[in-house]
């Protein structure tokens, strides 16, 4: 967890110098999209990996929310479906909310690399045999992608982010189990 926090700190550093940077090169014939609001939503793939017998794969939905300061940094925030997961005789369902800064480099006018680092709020509802509960948990996440402009509004990418989660069974035998989301996932984003 230790190393995670310390990408995220290096991440967000490099984010913030970029801004600063971009900033202090901004003219007056800056484009119009380069900055404000965009709304976008992903569909993917999640792979559920860890110690325990929790590991599938299962689609998973994105909403999200973001503002861009400029072409090189942006907040987002999202709402993530992660579906449920497990076995026939334990289940897991999992939602969850993120915040994140984002980092974009241009490569030219249409291709552009991305990463992001921050923070997923998830909610797991527990089901195993008589027993269910429901756990809410906090974790960090990173992830990375291309994105390609069709119009100066019109935004599609593919994305690949790990989230840093665990599954906790503390009222069964005491058990905790560090699990790992990987999700891939293509997607759109509309710029105002």
């Amino acid at each position: 967890m230790k190393h995670k926090t310390k990408i995220l700190s290096s991440l967000t550093a490099i984010a913030f110098a970029a801004s600063f940077n971009s900033f202090a090169q901004s003219n007056s014939n800056e484009d119009l999209n380069d900055s404000g609001f965009y709304l976008g939503g992903n569909y993917g793939y999640l792979r559920v990996e860890g110690d325990d017998d929790f590991d599938d794969d299962k689609d998973v939905f994105e909403g999200i929310v973001g503002y861009r300061f400029n072409q090189y940094i942006a907040l987002e925030g999202s709402y993530i479906n992660f579906g449920d997961y497990g076995t026939d005789i334990a289940r897991a369902d999992v939602d969850g909310y993120t915040a994140a800064i984002k980092g974009t480099l241009p490569i030219n006018d249409t291709f552009a690399l991305f990463v992001k680092a921050g923070q997923l709020w998830s909610e797991t509802d527990y089901n195993a045999l008589e027993y269910s509960r429901t756990v809410n948990d906090e974790s960090v996440f990173v992830g990375g992608g291309v994105a390609v402009n069709i119009t100066s509004n019109f935004v599609l990418n593919a994305t690949y982010s790990v989230y840093d989660t665990s599954l906790e069974f503390d009222d069964v035998d005491d058990e905790n189990f560090d699990t790992d989301f990987k999700q891939a996932s293509v997607g759109f984003e509309y710029r105002f």
